[in-house]
This record gives C-alpha cells, structure tokens and sequence, in this order.
C-alpha cells in the first residue's frame, strides 16, 4: 500500500523519446559498457580512486532522445557496489550505476565529490550514446539517496565541474538522510542517534528552485531511525521556502529495503516530468 499526498500510482511502461522516436517496446535493444572511469584527473588519482570511481552504462541502442537515470548504491557510505536495479532495465531508459569511495578509506566530502562526477561525467558523454542530456535525473537508495540530494540541493559539488544542479531534470531519492549523514556525523564523534543539520545535511540547504523532487520511503513504523520523518520535514521545509514541485511517498507494508516496491511510482514520475519536458518545448 502506498501513502502519499498524490493518488495510488500504477505500474508504467517505457519512457517516451523527446526527438520523434517511436521505437516500440519490444524492439529496443540494450548494451551495458562497464567499468569507465568517471574521473577526469586520472595522473591526480590515488590507485583507490582509480578503483572505486567507475560506473556502468546500461542504455538503448535502438533508440534516441531518453531519459537518463544516475543510480547510486547504498550501504551506508561504508560499503556497497554499482548495480542496475532490475525495475530500471527494459523501460526505454538509460541507467548509469556508479561506485564511489567508502569510509574508512576516505571521509567526508569524498562520497559528494565523486557523485558529482559521476553526474557531471553523464552531462558530458550521454548525449553521444542517444541519450538527451536534458532529462537527467539523479536516484539512489539509502546512502545513494542521501549523495541524490546533497549534489541536487548544494550546488557548490556539480559547480566544481561546471555545471549548474538545476541542470538536473529530477531528484529521486530513496529513504535518504536529509539530516547529515549517520556516517558524516559519526566522523565527527557524534552516535547516529545524534540529530545534527549542517552544511552536509540536505535540509540545510532548502532553497525554491531546485529540482523537482519526489521522496520515498518505507513505513515510518518500520523505517530505519525516522527516516520517514525526516523526508515528511524536509519536503515542508522545501515548500515553506517556495519549492514548487516535491512529493513525498511512504511505502507502507515495506521496511529500509523498499527499492523494489518504489520503482513503479519512480518510473511513473519520471513518465509525468518528461511529458511536462515535451509540453515545454513546443
């Protein structure tokens, strides 16, 4: 069961291309490159980055103009690696999984300067491989979810590499910290049952006009450490500062590991935004 202010969302089929491709369902095609390094330093990298800081490629071959979604894996900052959620395959959509440095081999900004290069490494190359770099978006779960949120709110970890967050077609991330991360604050001596809102937190940054947002989470009665709680604050804090566009769900039934059950409404949302894109455009 799904609680949200939106109605109960259905399942969804392919996203639809923005340049006239009508290419059905069943005839799309898919490659995955694997293994690229996102890092555009390679005789500055240490040899742990030149392992962690790679992505896989999942896209349609057969197909231009789609929509492209960067996943970031969870695992607490701390472990975790690059994977394709099965609900993302096989929807006309291009998936860029990514890895990213962990504690305690690195602290934090790490985690954040690699999202963002992963991202900026997208705005780059996806238009070459039919993608349009127009309808990005940025997902993850738990830890994933967090960096989805720092790198689209904060816009000093995308400006590093020129690039404006608002670039960004949509934030969809899932059961992510919006407080500073359980392992940030652990990195300055605190437990995680210790609150903090800083400069590493996503609700430090609420601002108007940022990406269109959409938060989801599992029950708040079986989430990990409230986190349904504090997406149910940041969405208000975002709307109290005149953000536009944010939309919270609550998986209810499902606990921490709701990545599975969240893919339909995030393929639906996805859907809605690039409808909007195309009604933009004319």
């Amino acid at each position: 069961m799904l609680r949200s202010c939106l109605a109960v969302v259905a399942a969804v089929t392919v996203i639809g291309s923005t340049h006239g491709d009508e290419t059905k369902r069943s005839e799309i095609q898919y490659g995955i490159d694997k293994n690229i390094s996102y890092l555009t330093k390679h005789g500055k990298a240490t040899p742990y980055q030149l392992e962690r800081c790679r992505l896989d490629l999942y896209y349609p071959k057969n197909k231009t103009g789609f929509a492209t979604v960067v996943w970031f894996h969870g695992g607490g900052l701390t472990g975790g690696n690059r994977h394709i959620p099965e609900g993302l395959k096989d929807q006309g959509i291009a998936v860029v999984a990514a890895n990213y440095r962990l504690h305690p081999k690195v602290t934090c900004p790490a985690y954040l300067q690699d999202a963002a290069a992963a991202v900026a490494w997208t705005f780059r190359n996806i238009e070459k491989h039919g993608g349009d770099p127009t309808k990005i978006f940025v997902s993850g779960h738990s830890a994933g979810g967090y960096l989805t949120s720092m790198i689209g709110i904060d816009k000093r970890w995308l400006a590093e590499y020129d690039i404006d967050a608002d670039r960004i077609a949509g934030l969809i991330p899932l059961s992510g910290h919006t407080i500073t991360h359980m392992t940030v604050r652990k990195e300055k001596g605190l437990p995680k049952t210790q609150p903090l809102v800083d400069s590493f937190a996503p609700l430090y940054h609420v601002r108007p006009d940022a990406p269109p947002i959409l938060l989801i989470t599992g029950d708040r009665e079986m989430e990990m450490l409230g986190r349904y709680e504090e997406n149910a604050y940041f969405m208000r804090m975002l709307k109290v500062v005149g953000h536009k566009d944010v939309t919270l769900y609550e998986l209810q039934g499902h606990g921490h590991g709701m990545v599975a059950p969240a893919i339909s409404p995030m393929l639906r949302w996805l859907q809605e935004k690039g409808r909007h894109a195309r009604a933009s455009e004319k």
